[in-house]
């Protein structure tokens, strides 16, 4: 058999073992046609090239890819390798401090092995393809990384936290889970001295130290809404609660999920729940959805309602109208 031949068909094997979580020797030998003692020297071709190939014997063992101490060059599909080079050139613009260089390092190298035909498509994505970005607050790295592990490991983690009040105090959490509204990040974790679920803004976090204390999960609420939640509700002094004449998913078109919450009503009506600290920004916010609409509550707020209503009658009356 030539070298090509056998390259390619370690190429498949690696392909396999990306596909699938465990295979048994014969369901891979099986696949590339070829023996058992074809497939154990394959394998070890891998594990020489870096690939953390396992093998587990017995009845029910078989061969698995895992972690190495090293990444190995990867094997993408068509569809994975147009998908990465996608998501790279979003991330180079992203929020996460350092994220967009690497991005871009990634994304050079992946276009330079890119066939060209795949080239052609990606190019033609980004050409079809603007991204707006609002002003997002930059996280650091390994603040993500620190926090994703102790969320996988189940174990507390210890930082000082500035509330929005100002005072910076040091917080004990079990950490569940982080979410990302496009501005910034939160994490969703349980208070150990307050006793109970706490949305924390990771840009409000510092020396973050995860401990040794491993906890067992609580059962929790729904992490993206919880935040969500908690991000247009809690924070504000004013909590508007409108009924709005349209359906649910055109109403959260125009609102993104960090402004507000949507919740479907009955007869073609929905309820936005919207926070501000400003009554007339919340008016005029409301009016600018273009919909028909009903101030369940405060009542201060229809009295904003009221006097942007007045405004804007008289600008519509002024003297270029009535002559």
């Amino acid at each position: 058999m030539t070298v090509e031949a056998t390259t390619e068909r370690v190429l498949r094997l690696l392909a396999l073992l990306q596909h699938r979580a465990s295979w048994t020797a014969a369901e891979l030998a099986a696949e590339l046609g070829v023996t058992d003692r074809s497939v154990r020297r394959d394998v070890e071709r891998l594990r020489t090239l870096g690939y953390p190939v396992h093998a587990t014997a017995g009845v029910g063992g078989g061969y698995q890819l895992g972690a190495g101490t090293r990444l190995p060059p990867l094997l993408l599909d068509d569809e994975e390798a147009i998908a990465t080079a996608v998501s790279l050139r979003l991330a180079s613009g992203g929020t996460v401090a350092g994220a967009g260089e690497a991005a871009l390092r990634a994304l050079a190298k992946l276009d330079q092995v890119m066939p060209p035909r795949l080239r052609g498509e990606v190019r033609a994505v980004y050409g079809a393809t603007e991204t707006l970005v609002s002003p997002g607050v930059e996280i650091d790295a390994e603040l993500l990384v620190t926090l994703a592990r102790a969320c996988r490991d189940a174990v507390r983690v210890r930082f000082r936290y500035a509330a929005r009040g100002g005072a910076d105090r040091e917080r004990t959490v079990e950490p569940v889970r982080m979410v990302a509204t496009g501005r910034r990040w939160y994490l969703m974790a349980w208070d150990v001295d307050r006793d109970d679920w706490r949305t924390f803004r990771l840009d409000r976090m510092r020396e973050v130290v995860p401990t040794t204390w491993r906890f067992r999960v609580r059962e929790h609420p729904d992490p993206v809404a919880y935040v969500q939640r908690s991000v247009t509700e809690a924070p504000y002094r004013y909590l508007a609660r409108v009924r709005v004449h349209a359906r649910p998913d055109r109403v959260r078109e125009l609102v993104p999920p960090q402004i507000g919450r949507v919740e479907d009503d009955r007869d073609g009506w929905c309820v936005l729940v919207v926070g501000g600290d400003d009554l007339n920004w919340l008016a005029v916010r409301v009016a600018g959805l273009g919909f028909e609409a009903e101030v369940l509550d405060p009542p201060e707020l229809r009295e904003a309602v009221a006097r942007l209503a007045r405004r804007l009658a008289a600008m519509a009356g002024g003297p270029a109208l009535r002559s």
